[in-house]
Parts: C-alpha cells; structure tokens; sequence
C-alpha cells in the first residue's frame, strides 16, 4: 500500500467530510486500469490493485464508490456548519454546502473516459490538468466570497479555512511539516475545516491508533504486492512492455511507473516545487499552480506526456495487463483464503466507523 496510514487516517476523514479534493496527478486513471479484484472484496472500494499500479489507498472525492449513507451526509452537514462558525468567529464569511448539492469536479468526465481516450486527451493528468484549480468552482457560494476580496485578504481567508500551509482554495495539507512526527502530527493546524473534522469524526491520533489495529495485515499486503510484482510472468511481461514501448520510441524504461514518474520529475522541476518525491519526507501540501510556469516548455512537456502516455497505455494492454491481472487475481484468492479472518475484520471495523 503507497499511502502512510498516517495520511490516509487524515485524508480519508477530509474527503468524506467533502473538505477537498484529492490532487493526486499519479494516479489520474488508477480506477480506469482496474476492477473489483478479490482483495478489494475486503478493503473497501478505495483499495486499488491494478496492473503496474501496486496495491494503494485511492481516497479520491466523488469518484466512484457507493453512494454515502445518510448517517455520512449528516456528518457531512455537520462538519459544514462547524466550518461556518469557525470561520465566522475568524470574521470571514462562509456559506453550508449542503452535500447533495456540492457541485461535480470539473474533471470528472475527464476521470469517465476510457483509458485510452484519457492517455490521448490527458496523459496521465500531471502536466495536463492544473490540480491546484481542482476545488475552484463558481457555482460554490464560497467560491464567489473568496474571489471579491482583496489577494492579501484571501490569502487570510485561505488560512483561517484551511491552515497556514494551505495552497490555496480548497488545498489541504496531508503531511506534517518537516520535523514533526507521530507525536505531534494531530496537532497540525488545518483551519476551520481541519476543526471541524475532528470535532465530528474525532481527531487524528484516534483514527491513526484505530489503523495501527491491522498492521500485521497491511505488512502482510505489501508482501503480497512485491510477490506480485516478483513472479516470473509479471516479470517477462514487464520486459515485452520495455521493448514494446522502445519500438514505439520511448526507450529507456525498464519498471512499469518510471514513465508515470518522469514526467512527475520534469513538472517538478519546471514548477520549482521539488518535494514529494525526491524528498518524502518533506510536506505534501495541495498542489503547485501552473500559472507561473513558463507556458512553452508547460506545452512542450504536455506534449511529451501525451505521447509517452499513449505509447504506455498501448504497450500495457497489448503485453502487460492481461498477464498481470491473472497473476493479481490468483495471489489475491490465495491471500484471501490464509487471511479471511483478518480481512472480515478489517472490513466490519471499517464499515462500523
């Protein structure tokens, strides 16, 4: 699993509060390269195993998934009202958004497209899409209050909402600042958001003990992730995808997410935002805006993305995903059948919260 459970106790909370949106450009179109393997059964419907993507915890707002119960929307609802107080006691105006009535991320018909037609539209979303742009929508009343103050007062705004390391609207921090650890992370100022989540769904510290419940578990998924990714027909089906996307004219990649992680590498340097993957135990806070990136080389590296995508996407259905998912799907069945207990009881304790 790629997401610290430290992140996730805190991400997951902020997204089923409707707090945000998950800027992840990585993993753009990990539910279009996967289905409901065996493991998922168990996990939940955030849990993504799919093809070269490894095993994770794609906590994403609005994608997929059930519908949230009305017990959810009540939280939601509160957490809203809570965020109005705060932020009215910080003297700034906040309007409740009702749920059911939180408009669609303008991405989600990108998200809706078939792999193929999102690699050719989109590449894998990094360059592609400005994600610091995600939470910015007119039709939110919220949106409009921010918009008629003054920068620096928006940036108060942003502050009082969201936390001093909030990039922006609708930007919240998943990591702690550097230096800080397990014992000091739930402290973390989120704003009147971050506030109003722990005063409904409890605070950090709790959901991270109520993780740390199923390490053994989550130790063993990871195992079971790099057996996957070890057996031998993962493995030749990794070498034909290479040679596949050589003769396509991208040569050079020999593991199945260096290309997603390339072009991660190229926007980080063109948008001087060098944390995160270089450095992972640095803060990952929203996401960098593109506006002040130099517009030719923004276009050169969107088409360089595109392309490289297209040529991906083509080589891992041609070569790849097939042998992969059986490979996924037998290990998987396996795995359930020795740690069914386990997994029942990570799903009710789930399903219970």
């Amino acid at each position: 699993m790629r997401t610290s459970r430290k992140a996730l106790a805190l991400v997951a909370v902020m997204v089923l509060a409707g707090c945000g949106n998950s800027n992840d450009p990585g993993t753009a179109t990990g539910d279009q390269e996967s289905d409901k393997s065996p493991l998922a059964e168990y996990m939940g419907e955030g849990f993504v195993s799919s093809a070269g993507g490894g095993m994770r915890m794609a906590i994403r707002a609005g994608r997929g998934g059930e519908a949230p119960s009305e017990e959810e929307l009540a939280k939601q609802r509160k957490v809203e009202d809570a965020t109005a107080a705060c932020m009215k006691a910080a003297g700034f105006e906040y309007v409740p958004v009702p749920p059911e009535s939180q408009p669609r991320s303008k991405f989600n018909d990108a998200f809706n497209l078939p792999p193929d037609k999102f690699a050719e539209q989109y590449g894998y979303g990094i360059s592609t899409i400005d994600w610091s742009k995600a939470g910015a929508d007119d039709s939110n009343p919220n949106t409009k209050i921010r918009n008629a103050l003054s920068p620096n007062a928006q940036k108060a705004y942003d502050k009082a909402l969201n936390g001093p390391n909030a990039n922006g609207p609708g930007a919240i921090a998943i990591a702690p600042k550097e230096g800080e650890g397990p014992k000091n992370s739930g402290t973390m100022d989120l704003g009147c958001r971050g506030k109003a989540v722990k005063e409904v769904y409890g605070k950090g510290q709790d959901r991270e003990a109520e993780f740390k419940k199923y390490d053994s578990l989550f130790k063993d998924i990871q195992a079971l992730a790099k057996r996957i990714e070890d057996d031998q027909r993962v493995v030749d089906a990794t070498t034909a995808w290479a040679d596949c996307l050589a003769e396509a004219g991208q040569a050079g990649y020999k593991k199945i997410d260096e290309p997603r992680t390339k072009v991660s590498q190229k926007l980080a340097e063109l948008s001087g935002n060098q944390q995160g993957g270089a450095n992972p135990g640095k803060p990952v806070i929203g996401a960098p805006s593109l506006d002040k990136v130099d517009a030719a080389k923004l276009a050169e590296l969107r088409k360089f993305e595109i392309d490289l995508a297209v040529a991906d996407q083509k080589c891992r259905a041609k070569v790849y995903d097939e042998p992969y998912k059986t490979v996924q799907y037998e290990l998987e069945l396996e795995f359930v059948e020795q740690h069914k207990a386990e997994l029942e009881a990570y799903r009710d304790g789930m399903a219970n919260r």
